[in-house]
């Protein structure tokens, strides 16, 4: 699944972005060791992670409250985001 935020951009569109003045780079945000060694100290690498494929039953009106939310189109994506929300909801920080 892709991010909705994320935008595909080849180099083309950068180079284009950065002539036209509208590719924003902050240039006091912090590099590498400027980020400090507590940072380093617990940062660590993950791995990606696949997705599990999973078959399951749905109420006729779940799915089709979520096929017509998304006019047929996306709906299996927009079950996953209500999902992802619930858990952050109730995962403790």
């Amino acid at each position: 699944m892709s991010d909705p935020v994320m935008k595909k951009a080849s180099l083309a569109d950068i180079q284009k972005l950065k002539d036209e003045g509208k590719l924003f780079h902050d240039p006091k945000a912090p590099e590498g060791e400027a980020l400090g060694a507590d940072f380093w100290a617990k940062a660590h690498v993950e791995g990606p992670r696949k997705p599990r494929s999973v078959h399951l039953k749905l109420d006729p009106e779940v799915f089709d409250f979520f096929y017509a939310q998304s006019q047929g189109k996306g709906h299996l994506t927009r079950m996953q985001a209500v999902l992802k929300a619930y858990v952050k909801a109730h995962t403790p920080s």
